[in-house]
C-alpha cells in the first residue's frame, strides 16, 4: 500500500485541525474519538474463505451479520494477480482435488468452474549434485521422484506414515493412542530413525515440507504431520500422503477457472454492504449478553463473534476479559510457515512442447518445487516456484535481482534456456504481509497438540474460532477453510 502524499497544505490543515481539537472540551474530545457503533446477530473477523463462508451461512438463515476485514480486499491467503496482456497468476491457494468436497461444492454454487492442472509428460528431478533426470508423471510414486537413490526411502516412509495416519483421530489427534510418543518427536528425527536417512532423501523431504508447510522437517511435530496426512481425506475416505502430495488423484489435480479468488469475491458481492474492508480488529470485549468487536473505524456489538483469521493474528487482538491461558498459549505455539512464490510468465508454456509437465522436485534451492500454473488453455505460460522454509528465510534477505537471477537459472536448468527470457516476473513473500505473517499454514512443533490442542476449536464464551487451521479435514487447504467457516457458523447460529 502506498503512503499518503504529504503536502504543505495538508500539514497546515492538519495543524489547524489539531488546534481545533485541543480547544474542545474534554468530554467532546473523548466522544469524537469513539468510532461509529453498529450491531448484528453475528460479527465475523476476517474476510477470507472461512469468514465469508461463515457469514454467508449466517445470512442464509435470516440472521444479521457483519464481516470486518483488515485489508482492502477479500480472500485472505487466496490472491489473484493480473499480468500484462490480460493473463493472470495466482499468488496463494489455487489447487483442489479428490475428497475436497466443500470447496468444490462452494465453487459450483458460485458458478466457478474447474479444469485439470497440467500433468501431461515427464516430471523433472534435480539431485544434490545437480544431475537432472526425467520420469513419467504417472509413475507409482506419483509426484515424488523415482530416482533410485531416494525412491526406496520414499516408499518406505510413505507406507509407514500412511499406516500411522489410520491410528490418528482427526477430531482429537492429541487423544490418539500414540499421541504422546509421536508428539515428542520431529518428522526429521523420526525419518532418520525409520529410513536410511541418507542426505539425498532428507533433501527431498525438505523440498516437500517447504512447499506444503513452509518449514523444515526439523520444525514439524511427527504427530502433527501424521494428523495432516489423516486429514487429507473426508468422512468416507481415509487420508493418505499420496492424496496430499500428488497431482493426479491428489490435492493438486484441478484448478479453478478464472482463479480461486473468484470465490471469496463472489461471496463478498452476495453479502454486499455487510462486508467492511480496511477494518482491522484491535479489541474484542465480552460482557453480559453481548460481545463487542472494535476496529479503528467501527465498533460492532453482537450476540456471537466468529474469529476467522490465522491463530498468530488472532493472538494480536486484545481480549477483555483475557483469553483462557490454554487458548492464549496455543496461538503462541502456532507460527505461520515461511513461503514465497516466484512466478515467471512466457509467451507460451514452452516446456509442454518438450514433453514436460512443468513439475520439478529439486534438492537445491532457492526453488525446490515447481508447477505449471498457466491459465486454462495455455495461451500464456506461467511457471511457479515455491521458495519455502529455510530457503525463504535465506533468500528474502537478498535483493530481488539476486533472487530473479538465481531462480531463472534454475528454471533454465529444469526446462531449457527459453526460461531465461520471461515477459514478466512476479514474486510474493507471504511473510511480509502484515495480515498474514506467513503462509500457507500454521506450523506445529513437538508438544503443541498434546498440551494445547483441545483449545483449537473450543469457543470462549461468545467467541467461536474458524480458519483452515481449525479444520478436521483438509487442514491447511481451502477446503479446510470452508469446512471451518460452516462449522463455526453452525455453532454461532445454534447459540443465538
Amino acid at each position: 500500500m502506498q503512503g499518503r502524499r504529504i503536502t504543505r497544505r495538508g500539514l497546515i490543515g492538519g495543524a489547524a485541525a489539531g488546534t481545533a481539537v485541543a480547544a474542545m472540551p474534554a468530554a467532546a474530545q473523548a466522544a469524537s474519538k469513539q468510532p461509529p457503533a453498529r450491531s448484528a446477530d453475528v460479527v465475523v473477523v476476517g474476510g477470507g474463505l472461512a469468514g465469508l463462508t461463515a457469514a454467508r451461512q449466517v445470512a442464509a438463515q435470516g440472521r444479521s451479520v457483519l464481516v470486518l476485514e483488515a485489508r482492502d480486499r477479500v480472500g485472505g491467503r487466496v490472491l489473484k494477480h493480473d499480468l500484462r496482456g490480460g493473463s493472470y497468476s495466482e499468488l496463494g491457494g489455487m489447487f483442489t482435488g479428490p475428497t475436497q468436497d466443500h470447496i468444490q461444492a462452494l465453487a459450483s454454487e458460485l458458478g466457478v468452474g474447474l479444469y485439470p492442472a497440467y500433468n501431461t509428460g515427464n516430471n523433472v528431478f534435480v539431485g544434490g549434485d545437480g544431475r537432472r533426470e526425467e520420469f513419467p508423471s504417472d509413475s507409482p510414486l506419483g509426484t515424488a521422484p523415482a530416482d533410485p537413490l531416494v525412491a526406496p526411502d520414499i516408499a518406505l516412509a510413505v507406507a509407514q506414515l500412511d499406516d500411522m495416519a489410520t491410528k490418528v483421530s482427526v477430531d482429537e489427534p492429541w487423544a490418539s493412542e500414540n499421541a504422546e510418543e509421536w508428539d515428542r518427536q520431529t518428522l526429521d528425527s523420526w525419518l532418520r530413525g525409520h529410513t536410511s536417512g541418507n542426505a539425498e532423501f532428507m533433501a527431498v523431504t525438505s523440498a516437500a515440507t517447504e512447499a506444503i508447510f513452509g518449514c523444515e522437517p526439523r520444525e514439524l511435530s511427527l504427530l502433527y504431520t501424521v494428523f495432516y496426512i489423516a486429514a487429507s481425506g473426508n468422512e468416507r475416505n481415509q487420508g493418505t500422503f499420496e492424496r496430499n502430495f500428488n497431482t493426479k488423484g491428489g490435492a493438486q489435480e484441478q484448478r479453478f477457472a478464472g482463479g480461486a479468488q473468484l470465490m471469496p469475491e463472489r461471496m463478498a458481492a452476495q453479502l454486499g454492504s455487510r462486508v467492511l474492508l480496511n477494518a482491522p480488529v484491535r479489541r474484542i470485549e465480552q460482557g453480559g449478553s453481548a460481545v463487542t468487536v472494535r476496529s479503528d473505524s467501527l465498533a460492532v456489538t453482537a450476540k456471537r463473534a466468529i474469529v476467522a483469521i490465522p491463530p498468530v493474528l488472532a493472538s494480536r487482538i486484545v481480549y477483555e476479559p483475557a483469553l483462557p491461558p490454554l487458548r492464549d498459549q496455543l496461538t503462541q505455539h502456532m507460527p505461520q510457515g515461511s513461503l514465497m512464490k516466484f512466478e515467471a510468465a512466457y509467451p507460451t508454456p514452452f516446456w509442454r512442447a518438450k514433453g514436460l509437465t512443468g513439475q520439478v522436485v529439486s534438492e537445491n534451492g532457492p526453488v525446490k518445487v515447481t508447477f505449471d500454473t498457466s491459465p486454462e488453455g495455455g495461451a500464456t505460460g506461467v511457471m511457479m516456484g515455491f521458495i519455502g522454509g529455510h530457503e525463504a528465510r535465506v533468500w528474502e534477505r537478498r535483493s530481488a535481482g539476486e533472487r530473479r537471477e538465481a531462480v531463472l537459472q534454475q528454471f533454465a536448468h529444469f526446462f531449457g534456456d527459453e526460461a531465461l527470457s520471461p515477459t514478466e516476473v512476479v514474486e510474493f513473500n507471504w511473510s511480509t504481509e502484515v495480515w498474514n505473517r506467513g503462509c500457507p499454514v500454521a506450523v506445529l512443533g513437538p508438544g503443541t497438540l498434546i498440551d494445547f490442542g483441545e483449545a483449537l476449536r473450543q469457543p470462549v464464551d461468545r467467541i467461536h474460532w474458524a480458519g483452515t487451521e481449525t479444520s478436521t479435514f483438509w487442514n491447511g487447504y481451502m477446503d479446510g477453510a470452508v469446512r471451518s467457516g460452516r462449522r463455526a457458523a453452525e455453532e454461532a447460529l445454534t447459540a443465538l
